[in-house]
């Protein structure tokens, strides 16, 4: 039998008679905790504000006997053991009450002590294994859910690329850290794969096989991060209709990526806290404490020290954040590269949509080494996404490649590629359109006007063919 602690379980024991009680109060007020009800009105009262793990209940009893009262507890509690007290051999009553779910077990008075001792033990048990295996199946269904609205690519799973010294650095931290359990804190700029990072640490981990559950943390604002964290308690506000386990329960046994950590509210930090101290959680409005067991790794940008510069954080929860930090360099300080992410978008796009390019010519690869990447990596994938549909033949070449700097007026140095000077109050916007509305003119011409026929060679779905026609006024 598993070693638990007996008296962390609540039992309820009821009986119309005070003697009886003060006997069971005797044997056993050492060995479990403990709580009474003088008949079976009372009880049903206790069970509104108490689950417990164990009933005790007599089988005589006025008004509400024994048997309708654990039939009652039971259609509240399904975990909960329910033990019948009886003195009568009335087997058939017996064997109905057992049969249909009400009763667990029966013992025949006069009770032995260490008789009853060893069934309640037995009990808690029984109902410890039911509710953990209750848990693991909400936990699973819950987590299925959450993978249905998360787009996974199995390319990018836990795979880091590029072979230059820093990112070699960063894969030497991985393999150290990725077989324990300690809080991995990931910082870098806006668009760096930080998120194929974290993959690569849980992949990397004892943990593989159980839940990655990610995070966007920008996605929710004011105490929205909290209750998505945490959960909450139907009632808890006017949008909870129903009990939610947060991402922290979800992610028990597993990895729980926050993404992009940024702001937090006061009460979000103090539940953090805990949580990385203890393991202990609380859904909002609620007041039963779960405990989990979660790997935590957190991305911030550009590093902890600004990410939380306009506002007060305790200083305890950035001192655990900062435990074990990888910092990701960005995309400009490593142009060894670009050429094998490029190759990487452009292979995993390509397994996408059969009619893509394939590969990059040499021109193209100098020009993709010389800018700045101002977006970083997420800039280098979108570049490289275009150029394959842009492509009419199996190569990207350079006038494919089109550039667009992310961060406005900044990083517009000698190392971005060269290109024609944009006329007077003419806007990037404007220039790329402009580009776009040519291609799709020669892709129109050359088959026809045959939109279906357009739409494959371009690689797009035809309803987004029909859309950028009307939005840059094609008529055809």
């Amino acid at each position: 039998m598993k070693d638990l602690d007996w008296t962390s379980y609540d039992v309820l024991v009821v009986d119309d008679e005070s003697d009886n009680l003060d006997a069971f109060r005797f044997a056993f007020r050492k060995s479990f905790r403990l709580h009474y009800a003088l008949g079976g009105p009372e009880a049903l009262s206790t069970l509104a504000t108490l689950e417990p793990a164990v009933i005790v209940a007599d089988q005589r009893m006025p008004e509400v006997n024994g048997i309708e009262l654990l039939r009652e507890a039971k259609a509240r509690y399904p975990d909960t053991y329910a033990i019948l007290l009886t003195a009568y051999a009335d087997l058939e009553v017996l064997i109905d009450a057992v049969n249909s779910g009400a009763v667990d077990r029966y013992v025949q008075k006069p009770w032995d002590s260490k008789e009853l001792s060893v069934v309640i033990r037995q009990a808690i048990q029984s109902c410890v294994t039911l509710r953990e295996n209750r848990r693991l199946r909400e936990q699973l269904a819950q987590y299925a859910g959450y993978l249905e609205k998360q787009q996974r690519d199995p390319i990018d799973f836990g795979q880091i690329v590029g072979g230059g010294a820093a990112t070699q650095n960063v894969l030497n931290q991985v393999a150290e850290v990725a077989p324990t359990t300690t809080l991995v804190l990931l910082e870098g700029e806006r668009g760096l794969e930080k998120d194929v990072v974290a993959r690569a640490i849980h992949v990397g981990s004892q943990r593989e096989d159980k839940p990655f559950v990610s995070v966007t943390c920008a996605a929710f604002t004011g105490e929205a991060l909290e209750r998505e964290l945490f959960g909450y308690r139907r009632g808890s506000s006017e949008a909870a209709y129903q009990d939610r386990a947060g991402r922290f329960e979800l992610a028990d046994g597993g990895t729980l990526y926050l993404h992009e950590l940024s702001r937090m509210e006061p009460s979000l930090q103090a539940r953090l806290l805990r949580a990385l101290g203890t393991g202990e959680v609380e859904r909002v409005g609620e007041t039963t404490t779960r405990h989990v067991d979660v790997r935590l790794l957190v991305s911030v940008s550009p590093n902890i020290g600004e990410a939380f510069t306009d506002q007060e954080v305790l200083a305890e929860l950035v001192s655990r954040l900062r435990v074990f930090p990888v910092a990701l360099a960005p995309l400009r300080h490593r142009p060894e590269d670009v050429r094998p992410l490029a190759e990487h978008f452009l292979s995993k796009y390509a397994q996408r949509n059969a009619r893509a390019a394939t590969s990059i010519s040499a021109e193209a690869l100098t020009r993709l080494a010389a800018y700045d990447w101002p977006g970083n990596v997420r800039e280098l994938e979108n570049v490289v996404e275009r150029a394959a549909i842009l492509a009419r033949g199996d190569v990207i070449q350079r006038p494919h490649l089109m550039f667009q700097d992310v961060i406005a007026g900044k990083r517009s140095g000698p190392s971005s590629p060269p290109s024609e000077p944009p006329a007077a109050g003419v806007t990037l916007s404007h220039r790329l359109d402009a580009i776009e509305r040519r291609e799709l003119i020669r892709a129109l011409d050359k088959y026809g006007g045959n939109k279906a026929e357009v739409a494959r060679a371009l690689g797009i779905h035809r309803t987004t063919l029909y859309y950028r026609l009307k939005k840059l006024g094609i008529d055809v």
